[in-house]
């Protein structure tokens, strides 16, 4: 990561407390919601005339108070992975729709992560020759490559716009941000099963799934005979779950994580400046 910008305030990274960083220091961290900027300007003419600030990039609670840095979920984790179906702890995310989840979906899909992350498994596929029928080589890549494009767009828009847009099913994970490490993993590895209702209740994760069976159902008709039997089907299904899982630990712990960074590189840069200016 890059170095933190030294105007981060340590208090930002308390529980509790206000977050406050650079305009630059966002845009470093890639830690904020796109639109930074904007919040950027505002604070300044708010700042102008005298009134209160709006919170740069932080996220409101209920009752409008900041929430923590250390339990902010960033638009992209490490500046590229993309976190758009996150919600802060604590937070509250605009409500969902069709508009929005199709919105969020496209973003999701289309985002230029999203093709670097496939080339490198459509590349690791071809390497181990997970579907023999497709190939080797740059055919075999090429094979890959867009069924995994099309596997990929159908999961998102399936499992993000459609199902839970017609069963009225919130889709987004919804971070814990805090509390034992153990409770916390359980709650990532059941949100596979369980998912939130538009009006708050928790329900069975039926679009999640749902969105899962239903792409390995579709690639039946894109995928050549010998990659479509259902033990075939199964172990992608499993996989997908999988990654799923992976993914969701990391946007679960990552914000406590870069917020430690950013209070141990102040920390640092504070004890470096004193040293300087006895």
């Amino acid at each position: 990561m890059p170095d933190a910008p030294s105007t981060v305030l340590l208090a930002s990274v308390d529980a509790g407390s206000s977050s406050s960083v650079t305009l630059e220091g966002a845009r470093e961290y890639s830690f904020y919601p796109v639109g930074f900027e904007q919040d950027a300007a505002a604070a300044a003419k708010a700042s102008d005339k005298g009134k209160q600030k709006p919170m740069l990039g932080t996220d409101l609670d209920k009752d409008g108070h900041p929430i923590p840095l250390s339990q902010q979920q960033p638009q992209r984790i490490l500046g590229f992975m993309p976190n758009f179906r996150s919600v802060s702890a604590g937070g509250v995310p605009p409500k969902p729709g069709w508009k929005l989840n199709f919105k969020v979906a496209t973003r999701q899909s289309f985002d230029y992560s999203s093709f670097l992350f496939l080339g490198i498994t459509s590349l690791s596929a071809e390497g181990i020759n997970s579907h023999p029928v497709l190939g080797k080589g740059v055919g075999g890549f090429y094979a890959y490559t867009w069924r995994g494009f099309l596997d990929k767009t159908d999961g998102t828009y399936l499992g993000a716009w459609f199902l839970p847009s017609l069963l009225h099913e919130d889709t987004r994970y919804y971070a814990m941000g805090s509390g034992n490490i153990a409770k916390r993993i359980l709650y990532v590895i059941s949100r596979q099963g369980v998912t939130r209702t538009y009006g708050g209740r928790q329900t069975p994760n039926i679009a999640g799934l749902g969105g899962k069976v239903l792409t390995q159902v579709i690639s039946r008709e894109y995928y050549p005979a010998g990659a479509t039997d259902f033990s075939v089907l199964a172990t992608k299904f499993g996989y997908s779950a999988m990654r799923d899982v992976a993914f969701t630990s990391i946007r679960e712990f990552y914000p406590q994580i870069a917020a430690h960074y950013i209070r141990k590189h102040r920390e640092k840069m504070a004890r470096l400046a004193a040293s300087q200016n006895p």
